[in-house]
């Protein structure tokens, strides 16, 4: 097998000798690329955030911008990474030549103490480089719409550039209307810009890695049935994907294991598809893509992305990855359950299918039996035509839920013909209201109706005291979310 590499700004280097469990943040700075930063090395300030070539969704390759304090170095076994440094043109002989977003962010006055600035440059730039971004800024008529549009729309310029592409970025001194201006003002990328050209082409195979030092592996199989059987042999063995939790446990409190396989590139679990009874969603696939390429069909998934984490987070961050953790304050299960959803479980022997509802035993504690994988998320269909998911925590974004209610209602001549309410945040593991769902369910869509079912609702689930809120908060939440999806929906429905 081909020893580990990783190309860093157009130079291949090998990744030995870092341990397995060394990061790309690490393994940047000892190279003396240390534009690269560590400010929380949890994955919410972006102070880390560098380029990787990804399989595109309107391109061959997208350049996408993740924490490089999260992911192993070993991850990027074979792949292209591009820092804030790289970004620059010319050296030695030849002037230095900034970037646009490099030079935008500097003429605006984006930059004060300057720490912060490279990993928002690198941000920023994935953005620049978005495909229908780019399309986007390059018409003279589009610009001219998003002109008025803007007006309206703080979050997004006149240029394309959606402002929550930043949103996992963190500046504590120059604040943000400059940062935000530097974003408005770039253009397309020009014809000869190396980046852009380079989306073109295809990105980098996933490379099957057997890298070993410290006496600690890390593997990346080439297929499920390899990946299933590697688990047969060592059930002991921590499954990644995108690494924002296993990240943060590295980081925050030093666990080291002896092996670690990686899902996240296998083919198998990286498939979206519809059938004509559900679609199916790979378990590996990041929340970006599957946000891209579902493109608003399933509209309570669409309600729930923007609320997840940031944008660099939902670049790596992956469904098969929330599940797993089996944490109760996971944003996508009580989507996923108000979806009724079921998941496709994989191992040695082969698969089976399992109800959410039915998935979660306990405390991070789920049926999912030893050497077995998460492969993929099934969505019944035809959809609950009338959604909401209401998360309620102490930022807009990048935060933890208090509570999190996801709906799926049907709604038709004016009676309640189907209810389903997932929950978070209000038990030892996410939970459907079924008393709560009882209560709709037959009856008229009235305020009445509404008002007896929020008293169930705040009743569901055993919340708990804690920093993030009270029990007393958290239920009374229960019932102001119900209240609120009738105060949104009422006009919908009637009409």
């Amino acid at each position: 097998m081909v020893a580990a590499r990783i190309t860093v700004n157009g130079r291949e280097t090998p990744i030995s000798p870092a341990a397995p469990h060394t990061t790309v943040l690490d393994f940047l700075r000892e190279r003396g690329l240390t534009g690269t930063k560590e400010g929380c090395a949890e994955g919410e300030c972006g102070a880390c955030s560098v380029l990787v070539a990804r399989p595109g969704v309107h391109s061959p390759t997208d350049w996408v911008a993740v924490n490089a304090c999260l992911v192993p170095v070993a991850a990027l076994d074979g792949q292209e990474v591009v820092t804030s440094e790289g970004l620059a043109t010319g050296g030695g002989a030849t002037p230095v030549a900034l970037h646009p977003v490099q030079q935008e962010m500097a003429v605006r006055g984006g930059s004060q103490c300057g720490y912060c600035t490279p990993g928002f440059i690198c941000s920023m730039a994935a953005e620049y480089y978005r495909p229908d971004r780019c399309a986007h800024a390059g018409s003279e008529a589009a610009s001219a719409e998003t002109a008025e549009a803007a007006e309206t729309d703080a979050e997004h310029g006149p240029n394309g550039f959606d402002l929550h592409a930043l949103s996992g970025n963190l500046c504590r001194c120059t604040g943000y209307r400059p940062i935000r201006d530097a974003a408005f003002a770039v253009g397309a990328p020009a014809e000869d810009d190396a980046l852009a050209r380079r989306r073109e082409q295809s990105p980098p195979e996933p490379a099957a890695t057997a890298y070993a030092q410290d006496d600690a592996e890390f593997l990346r199989p080439a297929t499920l049935a390899e990946a299933t059987a590697l688990l047969r042999e060592r059930p002991g063995a921590v499954v990644v994907a995108g690494s924002t939790d296993w990240g943060v446990e590295v980081n925050i409190r030093s666990r080291r294991e002896g092996c670690v396989i990686a899902v996240d590139r296998l083919p198998e679990l990286r498939v979206l598809r519809t059938a004509s009874d559900h679609i199916e969603i790979g378990a590996a696939q990041t929340l970006t893509e599957i946000e891209r390429r579902l493109d608003g069909d399933v509209p309570l998934l669409a309600q729930l992305f923007p609320q997840f984490a940031s944008r660099l987070i939902r670049n790596s961050a992956t469904l098969g990855g929330n599940l797993g953790t089996g944490s109760p304050i996971g944003d996508s299960p009580p989507v996923l359950l108000a979806l009724e959803a079921s998941l496709v479980l994989a191992d040695a022997d082969g698969e089976r299918e399992v109800p959410l509802a039915d998935y979660f035993t306990g405390y991070r504690q789920s049926v999912r039996r030893p050497g077995e994988l998460i492969r993929a998320v099934r969505i019944p269909l035809p959809l609950s035509p009338v959604t909401a998911f209401h998360k309620i925590a102490k930022r807009r974004f990048d935060d933890i839920s208090s509570v999190a209610v996801a709906f799926a209602l049907d709604i038709a001549d004016g009676t309640v013909r189907k209810a389903r309410i997932g929950l978070g945040g209000v038990a030892a593991t996410p939970i459907r209201a079924l008393a709560a769902e009882a209560a709709l369910e037959g009856r008229p869509w009235t305020a009445e109706t509404v008002e007896a079912a929020a008293r169930i609702l705040r009743a569901q689930g055993t919340p708990m005291n804690d920093h993030r809120a009270s029990a007393e908060y958290r239920s009374a939440m229960l019932g102001q979310s119900l209240l609120k999806l009738y105060a949104q929906t009422t006009e919908a429905v009637s009409s």
